[in-house]
Order: structure tokens, then sequence, then C-alpha cells
């Protein structure tokens, strides 16, 4: 593997956060680039693109949410390789390209998951289920605390995965080429409906926790009021239409095949997480 510094696009996320800090465990050198860093890049604003690409040798790519930050992704992609990126390992989603998958909220992922397979770069995709972290870190933290999740996902289920668990996954692609050329799907070990959620959530907080199933449009007025672009709740609405529809109840195997352990429980992330008092505020 080469000694240049891994390129982080999207290091202050979930995932790239914890890639990030594996890499630092590992001493691997690592250059983030952001809106707010050192290098400014902005996926929007490509003149941002030349100086951040420039000496790259691989690059971590977690695109923005949504049709155009995915469109652009692809866009910046065909650039970079063109530049001289000689590999890429991207976050897509689980599900993305399979055969049934006819929900239009992939057409834009399927779009970038062939810009990263036809830009000439080497490359491995990682596609994770919908990650616990969801609860803790990002717009569904306010529900848990509200003790009220109110999403569209009716009575499907999903096999929500440890953040934790795809960042050592993505860090073990990142620094083993032998993935190159590979799908790697990851998820947690048991699909849970959002009813099961809510009752794990009960168990680990110590208080009621209910899950309200709202309908597709309602949803989406109800993000577009908390402050999200139109573009952007549409998105969310259409990755719960994904599970509302049954179509996210499956394990996949990626965590045991890459990293040779099992991936963490729902449950056992929920307790802990618990106890950090994340949702007592």
């Amino acid at each position: 593997m080469t000694t240049t510094p891994i390129l982080i696009l999207g290091g202050k996320g979930k995932t790239g956060r914890r890639v990030v800090e594996q890499l630092e465990t590992r001493g691997v050198p690592y250059r983030l680039a952001s809106r707010s860093s050192e290098q400014r890049f902005d996926w929007y604003d490509d003149s941002t693109w030349p100086a951040t690409i420039a000496g790259a040798d691989t690059a971590y790519l977690a695109p923005p949410v949504g049709p155009t930050g995915l469109a652009q992704a692809g866009r910046f992609i065909k650039e970079a390789a063109a530049q001289g990126l000689r590999r890429v390992v991207l976050l897509s989603g689980r599900g993305v390209g399979s055969p049934g998958r006819d929900f239009a909220v992939y057409d834009g992922q399927l779009d970038l998951e062939h810009a990263v397979q036809a830009s000439g770069a080497d490359w491995t995709i990682v596609q994770p289920a919908w990650f616990a972290q969801g609860f803790s870190e990002d717009f569904l933290r306010s529900h848990v605390q509200a003790s009220e999740i109110r999403v569209s996902a009716g009575s499907g289920g999903e096999a929500w995965i440890d953040t934790n668990d795809v960042g050592d996954v993505m860090a073990a692609a990142l620094l083993d080429e032998s993935y190159t050329g590979q799908v790697i799907a990851v998820s947690g070990p048991r699909p849970l409906t959002m009813t099961e959620v809510a009752a794990e959530l009960s168990a680990a907080t110590g208080r009621p926790i209910e899950y309200v199933d709202v309908e597709p449009d309602v949803h989406v007025e109800e993000l577009r009021e908390d402050g999200l672009p139109q573009e952007d709740a549409e998105a969310v609405r259409d990755l719960f239409a994904v599970i509302r529809n049954h179509r996210s109840e499956y394990v996949s195997d990626g965590v045991q095949r890459v990293l040779g352990r099992s991936p963490r429980d729902f449950a056992d992330w929920a307790r802990e997480t618990a106890a950090t008092g994340v949702w007592a505020e």
C-alpha cells in the first residue's frame, strides 16, 4: 500500500470519523478535506476539487445526501481519476443495484456506483444497512428523547448496523487491496421492525418509547418543518419506503467476511449508548 496520505472525504460524518479513528490507531497517514478544512473542499463547488485531488492516491468517499449531491459525487470521481487518483472506497447503500430494488431512491446511488466502477480507478464499494447511530447521532435522536419515533417505516424491518462495524470494514477495505473490485454489503445480525427498535430503546433507557407510523407525505412535511430541504426530505422518505415495503428484511455477511467476527446486535448497542446519557438531555 502507498505511504501517501489517504484522502478522506466525509471524515466528520458518522462513518468517516470512525474510519479516521481506525487509521490513527494503525498509524496510517490521512488527509481530511471538507468545507472547514485547511484545504477547502465542497462537493457543490468544483473549483475546490483540483487542489483536493492533487497528489491523492487512495480516497474514502462518503457522498452527500440527495440526487444533486450524488450526481456531484459522480462528477468528482470522474475528474479525480482523470487527475491520477488510483483507488477509491465508496460508501453506498445496501440493496443498490440488486434485482427488484425498484425504488427511485436507488437511482442516484446506482449511478454513482456505476461512475466509480467506470472511472478507471481501482474501487471497492461498501453497502451498509441503516446505521444504529441514526438514533443517537442524527435526526432520530430527538425522536428518542421525545419518546416517540415518528417515521414512515410501516411494519417493515431493517438489519440495523453499528457504525463502528462499518468503520472497521471501511478501514480494512482501504488498507487491503485484495478487496479491489468487490461490493461488500454489511448489516447487523437480525432485522428489527421499528416497533421492535422502540422496544429495545425502551429497555435500554428505562422509559417507554413508542413508534408512530406516519404516512410518507406527512413524513416529508414533518421533516421540512424540522428544517430539512425538500429534496433531502423526499430522499429520507424514499429510504424509509424501502423498509416500509419489506425490502430490507435480510442479513448481509460483510462484517463476518471482512472482519472474521459477528456484527454487534442493536440491543447491545442501545444499552451501551444509553449509558452515555445521550438520550437523557
